[in-house]
């Protein structure tokens, strides 16, 4: 089975969404209480990233990666949060939940630090929830240590520890 990836389009963006959402339940149920994953919806979902790529194109990026013509995944990346111009933020890699552990996450993470680098970003930056062990050991494996940052947010009605990470690009 082959995996590719290629830029997103406005088509895509619905599906993202609904790839989002699943992504979430699947990665956060054992951290977050189910009020929290009942929304938004899918296809709420799907309206936030058009929405926010309306606002965010010029300056983000959102690769899709499909399997055999599937979407499985998709990486969103942009400028710092904190306004360091040497510095890009990884804002998000998703999965469907079955495609875990195959390889498609470290080829969105490698393809979203090359899209750094050709911006000229020597470092790169990201945030996830303090209790996502998992994503914590992906990210570590990828070579991105803890900064001793960090924020709470919110996902639905619960607030969430999060602790920022970096690594050079």
């Amino acid at each position: 089975m082959t995996l590719s990836l290629r830029s997103a389009t406005e088509a895509d963006l619905m599906a993202v969404g609904a790839l989002h959402q699943r992504s979430r339940v699947a990665a956060y149920s054992s951290i977050l209480p189910p009020e929290a994953l009942a929304e938004p919806t899918p296809e709420a979902m799907g309206r936030y990233w058009v929405e926010r790529l309306t606002w965010e194109g010029a300056d983000h990026r959102m690769t899709v990666a499909e399997r055999d013509g599937r979407l499985v995944g998709f990486s969103y990346l942009g400028p710092d949060d904190e306004g360091d111009p040497s510095t890009g933020l990884l804002n998000a890699i998703h999965l469907e939940p079955d495609e875990r552990g195959r390889g498609t996450g470290r080829t969105l993470m490698v393809d979203a630090l090359d899209a750094m680098r050709d911006r000229s970003w020597t470092r790169a930056v990201l945030w996830v929830l303090r209790d996502n062990a998992s994503a914590r050991r992906f990210y570590e494996r990828g070579g991105w240590r803890a900064t001793g940052a960090s924020r709470v947010d919110r996902i639905g009605p619960a607030l969430v520890d999060q602790v920022r990470y970096a690594r050079e690009v």
